[in-house]
């Protein structure tokens, strides 16, 4: 499925994003980069999903300027408030609080560099159920929502939260497979 010309490398080491390329691309490195993420505040949560994104992608080609590299930076949006990962259980515990009930959009600026820079977001729709405060401190308790934008794992057991959907899920994940695919091909790469 990959080309053997172009070697790939995934600009993070999230679990989450490794799995997801794997079913697109065989063989690929990981070389997580060093930016700090921040958002700039004049930008839109699409906007700065893009823009870190195509900032993790870059910085890691700087460095490998022969490999096609692919960037992605993943975001919840409730009522057009970036809600990030939490810094610790009871940010998480006010996170899925805040949550409860509520519809918010999931957001993956997705780029991919080799020569040229080709970049897009996806976005998902996500409404989480009404939590009880029992839910929401046994599910933290379970230690899956620390790393996780949203403080929830869609395809682990923070599953059960999750009343519908609509979109991609594999963007909900952290990595949109058809927009990447579309973008990969938009930079010549032969999948």
């Amino acid at each position: 499925m990959d080309s053997p010309r172009i070697p790939v490398i995934l600009a993070s080491q999230s679990p989450r994003r490794i799995e997801l390329l794997k079913t697109v691309i065989k063989n690929f490195r990981v070389v997580p980069s060093k930016i700090e993420e921040l958002c700039d505040k004049d930008l839109s949560p699409e906007e700065n999903a893009i823009f870190l994104g195509r900032k993790k992608a870059t910085w890691v080609a700087k460095q490998h300027p022969h490999n096609l590299v692919i960037g992605a930076d993943t975001m919840v949006v409730l009522k057009n408030e970036i809600i990030g990962k939490p810094s610790d259980a009871e940010n998480a515990r006010q996170i899925l609080r805040q949550l409860s009930g509520q519809e918010h959009k999931v957001i993956t600026g997705v780029a991919v560099v080799h020569s040229k820079i080709f970049s897009a977001a996806s976005i998902s729709h996500v409404r989480i159920k009404a939590l009880t405060p029992n839910a929401i401190n046994s599910y933290v308790e379970s230690g899956e929502p620390m790393d996780k934008a949203g403080a929830y794992a869609i395809q682990g057991e923070g599953s059960f939260l999750v009343e519908s959907y609509s979109g991609s899920y594999s963007n909900i994940i952290g990595l949109p497979v058809d927009l990447l695919k579309d973008l990969l091909k938009k930079s010549n790469f032969s999948i």
